[in-house]
């Protein structure tokens, strides 16, 4: 298949977010289909320019970032950008990007975060992935066109790997999601040697946006999530490190208890940055977003996934995705301060055992050939078939 993949990366230049589109442009074109990629720059400054450490207009440092980013991949020639405050195409294939749409048979909308232009929607199969479960639902219910916006596609696939099932409290917005689940390329990734003399690291923004809210309860940020977490480092020889960004970091407090802290911006500065970060750590220590976890949604994070293809063992907030993947040797979930420190304990005491197991469980739960057919198959069977309407929405 022709395959349009509408994603984030010119807007959104950080090496781990930009990891997680990489993978599936990869994937499908490892699985044979003649893959691009797409974005748009929505109505409103949109770009993020890290050395302005701000949301701006104008593309310039995003797009020199998608150029090396795209040519690194072989993906050079294969890439456009829609500036709508200039009203023009741009990036390699720009000039033929309509032609594209025009011919394709799937696009591929990573997380919604790009306009459904009128060249989009006469794509005959569109499939929307949910990267960001409960906040997406919840958005669904609460705000204004946003599931007007869901509806126009044909497919609808989730990371909230439990939606649907007993014990999951995802809100039902009408919408028929399906699970995915982050890809991972897997001869692209290669694992390296243990690192039993580095520190638990993780990328992580404090708050990313609002908390969302829904009868009465409401889903929060990671900020939230971590402080039942926050002294850890004291209860451990381990050295924990986070590279943290976000409004209301309480950096002071993370630094008292422990925490060797980084700006952000200097391991996301690319994609070699990012994945040179991960290699270098010993593993992650990684909190989840509260609504992931009190939604009990199954979320795994795209960059625990980075981690374990690396080799390196994940000690992860559990948002009950231990329903799915066989957890406690390789990736350890936890629950409670005390299940927090035993894990990093553990992950010290057994590391090499650890980092073997991270390995073999990237390659039976994430490997993108796997994973991609899967959702492949998944978007096919779903057709035409629109939810319908609920009343009051």
């Amino acid at each position: 298949m022709r395959i349009i993949v509408l994603g984030y990366v010119v807007r959104g230049p950080l090496g781990g977010m930009v990891w997680s589109n990489l993978q599936y442009l990869m994937g499908l074109r490892e699985l044979g289909h003649d893959v691009y990629f797409i974005e748009d720059s929505d109505d409103y400054p949109a770009c993020y320019d890290p050395v302005q450490d701000a949301m701006v207009a104008d593309a310039t440092y995003g797009m020199r970032f998608a150029d090396e980013t795209f040519r690194a991949i072989g993906f050079g020639e294969r890439w456009a950008y829609y500036d709508a405050h200039q009203g023009a195409w741009r990036g390699a294939c720009g000039d033929r990007a309509l032609a594209l749409c025009e011919t394709a048979d799937l696009l591929l909308n990573l997380c919604g975060v790009n306009p459904l232009r009128p060249w989009f929607q006469a794509i005959p199969c569109k499939a929307l992935v949910d990267q960001d479960p409960v906040f997406t639902q919840v958005r669904n219910l609460t705000e204004p066109g946003r599931r007007d916006y869901a509806c126009g596609h044909d497919a609808w696939l989730t990371f909230a790997e439990n939606f649907g099932h007993p014990g999951c409290a995802v809100p039902d917005d009408g919408i028929p999601w399906v699970a995915t689940r982050q890809p991972v390329v897997l001869q692209e990734i290669e694992p390296s040697d243990p690192k039993p003399h580095g520190r638990f690291t993780t990328v992580m923004n404090w708050t990313s946006y609002k908390p969302a809210r829904l009868d009465g309860r409401t889903y929060g940020m990671k900020g939230e999530s971590f402080l039942p977490f926050v002294d850890v480092p004291r209860r451990t020889r381990e050295r924990l490190e986070l590279s943290v960004g976000g409004a209301g970091t309480p950096r002071e407090l993370l630094a008292e208890n422990g925490w060797a802290l980084r700006d952000p911006r200097m391991p996301t500065a690319s994609v070699a940055t990012y994945l040179r970060y991960v290699r270098e750590s010993k593993a992650e220590f990684g909190i989840a977003k509260h609504g992931y976890v009190v939604s009990r949604s199954g979320w795994f994070s795209e960059r625990s996934a980075a981690y374990l293809a690396t080799g390196r063992p994940v000690v992860v907030q559990d948002t009950a995705f231990t329903k799915w993947l066989d957890a406690g040797e390789g990736v350890i979930a936890f629950r409670t301060r005390d299940e927090a420190v035993a894990a990093v304990d553990d992950v010290a005491a057994r590391y090499e055992h650890h980092c073997r197991r991270a390995r073999e469980i990237v390659e039976a739960y994430f490997d993108s050939r796997r994973v991609l057919t899967e959702m492949l198959d998944k978007i096919m069977a779903r057709g035409r078939t629109l939810p319908r309407p609920q009343l009051g929405l």
